[in-house]
């Protein structure tokens, strides 16, 4: 099994209009991992967020604005290193946890998962928090695997994760993320993170973007099983 470093870490992201909070974001990346890991922004931003990155050292890819999924998906395929932890650029996420999360890759786990369920996440909104504990449930019965927090933004994935799994969600890629993988039988660890209170305004409608997650955890579980009824696992 590979020993990896920090220098072997990619942390990635996608971003759309977060100049207020991704400046901190990035410096607190850059001292969890002593500024060795690669930094990948794909961003689809009109306010200088993309800027603010380059001047962070991070290699910023810009796009049109074609949503969550497409942003991050692309930065994780963009990614060098073997292991890429994603994150979002809102400052909810503790990157001082990086080092934990590459341990437990190197203990075997090809996805860890950033639990933020686990401790009650009071600083979430509470229509997310229940929409979440909704999300997990919902995956845990169609998928017949345990699953705690899918739509968690901080996980760090094994390369062979990312590259041999075709994605396919938008909105929902966060629960994609982990859904997948879990039903193909890779090594999966729900870890416990703290969560915070975000900067700036969020993107993301409760209501609407909450039904397309749904439909994302719908299909994707119908997917996998039809793929494992196939014999493909």
């Amino acid at each position: 099994m590979s020993e990896y470093t920090l220098a072997d870490v990619s942390v990635v992201m996608g971003s759309y209009n977060e100049a207020e909070a991704i400046g901190p974001v990035l410096e607190d990346i850059d001292e969890a991992t002593d500024g060795q890991a690669e930094v990948v922004v794909v961003d689809s931003s009109s306010d200088g967020t993309a800027d603010i990155a380059r001047d962070h050292g991070a290699t910023v890819i810009e796009q049109e604005p074609q949503g969550y999924g497409y942003a991050v998906c692309k930065a994780l395929l963009s990614a060098t290193n073997p292991v890429r932890i994603t994150t979002d650029c809102d400052g909810t996420y503790p990157m001082e946890r990086i080092p934990d999360f590459l341990e437990l890759v190197n203990e075997g786990y090809d996805v860890v998962s950033g639990d933020r369920l686990y401790h009650g996440a009071d600083t979430m909104p509470t229509l997310n928090r229940f929409g979440n504990y909704a999300f997990a449930g919902l995956s845990s019965v169609l998928s017949g695997e345990y699953l705690h927090d899918v739509t968690t933004g901080m996980r760090a994935y094994h390369e062979d994760v990312i590259e041999e799994i075709t994605w396919t969600e938008n909105t929902g890629l966060s629960a994609e993320l982990l859904i997948r993988p879990a039903m193909r039988g890779y090594e999966i660890r729900e870890e416990p993170i703290a969560y915070d209170e975000r900067l700036g305004e969020t993107k993301l409608d409760p209501f609407s973007g909450g039904a397309e997650i749904a439909g994302s955890i719908l299909r994707v579980c119908a997917e996998e099983r039809k793929r494992q009824l196939a014999g493909l696992f």
